[in-house]
């Protein structure tokens, strides 16, 4: 009789706690200087593309949704604190002032280094990591943002993507994931198997832990392609001996996070090709990787 009272009296306590409700998005929005939206696993998710930059590589003239796409992800911690993760997209004379900004507020910051190789100008991706009040978080990323040329205020809102000129469909079944078209560039994000923790927090896909790739349309069916593959130690090297025979080029192997669970390498990647050429290079590598079935 006392274990079923107990066992009532615990059932009761729970419904009458009060519900885990999320941060004021809005707020958040209106401290960074940019709104965002709420996407799967409970994120507020705020796109910041670099629409300020010209960069060319290779005679290719990068969309921001190719190569540019600054973004910070907020996750609810408790009823009152967040966490929050971007990579931000710098020119090398931003990449201290916007340093120590961030080391001023105490935000961590994980990682700074290249995606691309030759490009003009050259580009830095400096990867964050902060914890605490998310309207405090996203004002004091918004004074070190500051120190860049990052557009922070809402940008009109403008007509639904128009399909880029590429057989998207072609690419959906050679890769076996789907993608979207996103201000001319058609996206890919496929998720590893693994639960992925940084922390020891759950680090779902809106916050960077899923592999991204990127078709931007270039002439007389090629792509410009770009992004990042996801990775296990034990994956790199296969992965990337299956990018080079596909005519892929490598450009960088590193953390984007310090206290990640399993331990991740990020394996960036370039190439302006024959689509299909590619799409079937990029599948070999995939073929390497222990991701979520589609």
């Amino acid at each position: 009789m006392r274990v079923r009272l107990a066992t009532a009296a615990i059932l009761l306590l729970a419904l009458t706690m009060p519900a885990h409700s999320d941060p004021d998005w809005t707020a958040v929005g209106k401290a960074l200087g940019r709104s965002g939206a709420q996407v799967a696993g409970g994120v507020y998710r705020v796109g910041l593309p670099r629409t300020d930059l010209k960069v060319t590589l290779d005679g290719v003239q990068l969309k921001p949704a190719l190569a540019l796409g600054s973004w910070l992800a907020f996750k609810p911690t408790s009823d009152h604190d967040a966490m929050v993760m971007g990579d931000l997209v710098l020119t090398q004379p931003e990449v201290n002032p916007v340093m120590t900004k961030l080391i001023e507020s105490g935000i961590d910051v994980t990682a700074l280094h290249n995606h691309l190789l030759r490009s003009d100008p050259a580009t830095m991706y400096m990867h964050v990591l902060g914890h605490g009040d998310p309207v405090k978080l996203a004002a004091a990323l918004h004074a070190a943002l500051q120190e860049s040329g990052t557009p922070l205020s809402d940008s009109p809102a403008s007509a639904p993507s128009a399909a880029v000129d590429l057989d998207t469909s072609a690419i959906d079944q050679t890769l076996g994931h789907k993608g979207k078209t996103n201000a001319g560039v058609y996206q890919i994000s496929i998720p590893r198997a693994e639960t992925i923790k940084d922390d020891g927090m759950e680090v779902p896909e809106a916050m960077g832990s899923a592999i991204a790739i990127n078709f931007q349309p270039t002439d007389n069916g090629k792509a410009a392609i770009t992004g990042d593959f996801v990775l296990i130690a034990s994956e790199v090297n296969p992965v990337l001996q299956a990018l080079r025979e596909g005519g892929i080029e490598v450009t960088a192997v590193h953390n984007h996070m310090l206290d990640d669970e399993p331990r991740l390498f990020f394996m960036h990647f370039w190439a302006n090709d024959d689509v299909n050429k590619l799409a079937r290079g990029l599948r070999s590598a995939l073929d390497k990787v222990n991701l979520q079935h589609s």
